[in-house]
């Protein structure tokens, strides 16, 4: 028997994805018409021997009762939700919830980032897991990526002749160690946690810093390289870590392509429809409307006559009235954009033609202050006026727009 953890951390995390994560918890956002971890959920359902889903995080539990209820009937898997009573940090949370892990003996367990987007080949991470046995083994999922963008992760120095075995790892390192890096999600075996014990005895005798607080990455794995007990399953797929809107939507088109595959039924069929679209059940959509590619049209929203959408997440409960055209953005719940209004962010595509490439995670501004390029966010509940061009920018929840504006935030 095997379970699965995933870390959704909680309020104080996932800044980057502001102001989406200001209204709907990051790990409820949706991606391809469903919550970020409930393509996690979907893949572990799929395991044979998974006894038992787990999410670990400080969201507040009224917020993901809901959603682990309806998960758990869906999936057929049993669901829970374990709330810590602060931020405990990777390692810190599984080893406040060990006993809740550990019970019905399991022989190892997944440990999964809730913001990370790929195709989820756990059978075949857990096959090679168990060729390096169980006990107390860690199995990492790494990728490759551009060297300048490696630093950004955790890397990995492993020897294919040896079976994949992680040689050195370093977590976000200052210079260049290795173009392998580490993919936030971890096949442990069930002694694992007799180390992570251990690191919590050592740091409460040596009462340094938060001993409560320990990091999976920098406590564990740093100490398990080169123990012959720490290895890399090497992933050739999509993979992307979600960490802001533009990754978002980026991410959501990865999934919506996926189900051309998978459930064709949920996408959406029509002459004004191009490439992957998703339209919930309970929108309204004109026949004249142009949506795609890469679109997801939320629950009770209305799309007007000659409005024009592609590379967008239109989420619950939005307006979007006549010839108003929406491109590379993410538009929040409630929101109301008036008719002839132009949205539109700047897209943060990958090379084709770079090896090893992935979208990345620019940060809000550059080195001068300004707004870097990025998709336009417009926050929960704002109001577009008649004619308004909002372009690469941010908007917070709650705001009135009457005029255009380009580069900004609007806080």
């Amino acid at each position: 028997m095997v379970k699965a953890v995933i870390l959704v951390g909680g309020p104080g995390k996932g800044t980057r994805f502001r102001p989406l994560s200001l209204e709907i918890a990051k790990p409820l956002f949706p991606l391809a018409g469903r919550a970020m971890i409930e393509h996690h959920i979907e893949a572990c359902s799929k395991l044979n021997d998974m006894q038992e889903v787990i999410l670990i995080g400080s969201e507040p539990t009224s917020e993901m009762t809901p959603f682990v209820r309806e998960a758990s009937n869906k999936y057929g898997v049993s669901v829970v939700y374990l709330q810590e009573y602060k931020p405990l940090g990777t390692a810190g949370g599984i080893f406040h919830f060990r006993d809740q892990i550990r019970k019905g003996n399991p022989s190892s367990f997944f440990v999964m980032n809730a913001d990370v987007c790929c195709d989820f080949p756990l059978q075949e991470m857990l096959n090679s897991h168990m060729r390096h046995g169980r006990g107390d083994v860690i199995t990492i999922m790494g990728t490759e990526v551009e060297k300048a963008h490696s630093s950004l992760y955790g890397c990995i120095v492993a020897n294919d002749a040896n079976n994949n075995e992680v040689e050195h790892y370093v977590e976000k390192p200052e210079t260049y160690v290795s173009n392998t890096i580490n993919c936030g999600i971890y096949v442990l075996g069930i002694g694992v946690l007799d180390h992570i014990k251990s690191l919590f005895n050592e740091q409460e005798k040596l009462s340094t810093g938060d001993s409560d607080s320990q990091g999976l990455e920098r406590n564990i794995l740093t100490k398990y390289a080169g123990s012959r007990k720490l290895f890399v399953f090497r992933h050739h797929g999509f993979w992307s870590a979600v960490k802001t809107p533009g990754t978002a939507v980026f991410s959501s088109q990865f999934y919506l392509s996926r189900q051309r595959d998978i459930n064709p039924e949920r996408l959406a069929r029509g002459p004004n429809i191009i490439g992957d679209v998703l339209i919930h059940p309970t929108a309204k959509v004109a026949s004249t409307a142009v949506l795609g590619p890469n679109v997801t049209i939320g629950a009770n929203t209305i799309v007007k006559d000659g409005v024009r959408i592609k590379h967008t997440i239109v989420l619950d409960g939005c307006t979007i009235e006549s010839h108003a055209c929406i491109l590379y953005s993410v538009v929040g719940g409630s929101t109301q954009v008036g008719s002839w209004a132009r949205i539109e962010g700047i897209p943060n595509n990958v090379n084709p033609n770079q090896p090893f490439a992935h979208v990345t995670n620019p940060s809000t501004f550059n080195e001068d202050g300004k707004l870097n390029p990025n998709i336009t966010v417009l926050g929960h509940n704002t109001t577009i006026s008649k004619g308004t061009m909002v372009l690469n920018s941010i908007i917070l929840p709650y705001k009135d727009i009457g005029h255009s504006y380009k580069n900004v935030i609007l806080l």
